[in-house]
């Protein structure tokens, strides 16, 4: 199983948005050096997230790192150009040698729609058609395309093509039926948010995304599944679950009142944390125990990315998080895993 960490960029209050862009940069290059997988960054379009041109992000994390693999967590395709999305990614895979990944979705906030001119009414039908475009300009060199959101391709070659023969592209979900039975008529490996509730209640939407895979004549071993959490390791259960409650409760309270979700209490915090919970929070054998039971639950996952900037930790513990789940948590997964 691949284990990584999905950043949104989250601006520190209390820091320039300088040093929160270097610290970033200094998360990614200390996660290459400690054995993670894969690092993500996210794409928003609001003050406290510096995300808004992860691709920028990226490339910078891409010349300080030699082996890990850099994605986007999610690109929101819907609110972009699919020539543009792929230019730029197809660029990075050029810069960091075959190490660049897509991660396509609608994302969870809405500000990228009025930001570029599109209409929310137009949700579904953007994606639809943008994702197609998207995996054909992928797939083809040259192409000849019509739609309704976007000038036509007539026998237009798209440059530059990555190192990668076929660049990796996953399809961000949520909890929607439609997504999942999308992603497995595609062929396309899921990578599903679970950010809350307990994981075993997607199981039957991961069914639907492999019986709509095999449906459309895919292979079993191509309909991958990844799951990112919430998440956070420190040496002891205790001291990771009291250095991580203060800025969650902070963060998604804030959140909710723009949802109508209730504030964010300690009694919530501790169930989301426990054995069923999404939030993968505790001592490095804790959490390596709690993703294998989530990839059991939902029919075995090849990857798992945590999400853990946002509690506004100071930066030494996110590093020595790190740290602890490259040489500790991995080699636990690993072992389990085999």
């Amino acid at each position: 199983m691949e284990v990584g960490i999905d950043s949104f960029a989250a601006a520190k209050s209390n820091d320039t948005n300088v040093n929160s862009v270097a610290q970033l940069l200094e998360r990614i290059e200390h996660a290459d050096k400690s054995g993670l997988d894969v690092f993500g960054i996210g794409e928003h379009h609001r003050k406290e997230f510096l995300d808004s041109a992860p691709t920028m992000l990226l490339a910078a994390a891409a010349a300080r790192t030699k082996r890990i693999r850099l994605t986007s967590a999610v690109t929101v395709v819907s609110a972009a150009d699919p020539v543009r999305v792929f230019q730029n990614f197809a660029t990075l895979d050029l810069i960091s040698n075959g190490r660049a990944e897509i991660v396509a979705g609608r994302g969870s906030f809405i500000e990228a729609y009025p930001l570029f001119g599109y209409k929310l009414q137009d949700y579904d039908a953007l994606f639809s058609e943008k994702l197609d475009l998207l995996l054909k300009i992928r797939d083809n060199e040259t192409i000849t395309w019509a739609g309704k959101f976007r000038a036509p391709l007539n026998n237009q070659a798209i440059y530059p093509r990555p190192v990668q023969s076929k660049l990796p592209i996953w399809l961000g979900v949520g909890g929607t039926p439609e997504s999942f039975v999308r992603a497995g008529t595609l062929g396309l490996p899921l990578m599903v948010a679970i950010i809350g509730g307990e994981t075993h209640r997607f199981r039957p939407l991961v069914d639907l995304y492999r019986e709509a895979g095999a449906r459309a004549g895919h292979a079993p071993e191509s309909l991958k599944v990844g799951m990112h959490s919430i998440g956070y390791v420190a040496a002891t259960t205790e001291e990771a679950s009291d250095d991580f409650y203060p800025g969650y409760a902070e963060t998604f309270t804030k959140i909710g009142r723009e949802r109508g979700w209730p504030p964010v209490t300690r009694l919530h915090y501790d169930g989301q944390r426990g054995p069923k919970g999404a939030l993968l929070v505790g001592s490095p054998q804790e959490v390596a125990e709690k993703i294998l039971r989530h990839s059991e639950a939902l029919g075995g996952i090849t990857r798992l990315t945590f999400q853990m900037d946002q509690a506004a930790l100071p930066q030494e513990k996110l590093l020595k998080s790190i740290e602890l789940i490259g040489q500790q948590l991995i080699p636990l997964v690993n072992k389990h895993s085999a």
